[in-house]
């Protein structure tokens, strides 16, 4: 049997991507240490600061953010392992690290400087993207979407 040379092209294309997603996992791994890292350096700093031992609205709504935004690079770690594993985008996935991404906007808003359109907005994209994880959820087996 003769092989195709754009056969041999796509299979040595799909040979660097897979290579590529490992590094990335790799550096999502580093990212993701760091985080962890810089939530306890913040944490440390603003309980040394003056009041000692207290944090402020502001200081537990800032280490919520940084919180969240190692679980979102957590999240995307695990989208990044489950391509490796099953050479596949599961959009239930990605939709839950989108809707955690949004939610760490949402935890971290401040109200009183957000343009009302703004705060609108990021409404839609909440219930528009809750809506999807809703319909993807209730579909009998969402690994065969776009196929």
């Amino acid at each position: 049997m003769k092989i195709d040379k754009n056969d041999r092209l796509i299979a040595s294309l799909q040979h660097i991507i897979h290579w590529s997603v490992r590094v990335l996992a790799i550096l999502m791994a580093f990212v993701i240490v760091m985080g962890v890292v810089d939530v306890g350096w913040t944490l440390y700093q603003k309980l040394g600061a003056p009041p000692r031992f207290i944090l402020t609205i502001s200081d537990m709504l800032a280490t919520f953010g940084a919180f969240m935004a190692v679980l979102i690079a957590i999240e995307i770690f695990i989208n990044i392992t489950v391509y490796l594993r099953e050479d596949v985008i599961h959009v239930k996935i990605v939709l839950a690290t989108a809707l955690m991404a949004i939610a760490r906007k949402v935890i971290i808003l401040d109200t009183e400087q957000a343009d009302p359109m703004y705060i609108l907005a990021l409404g839609a994209v909440v219930l528009a993207m809750s809506v999807g994880y809703w319909l993807i959820h209730r579909l009998p087996d969402s690994r065969h979407v776009g196929e």
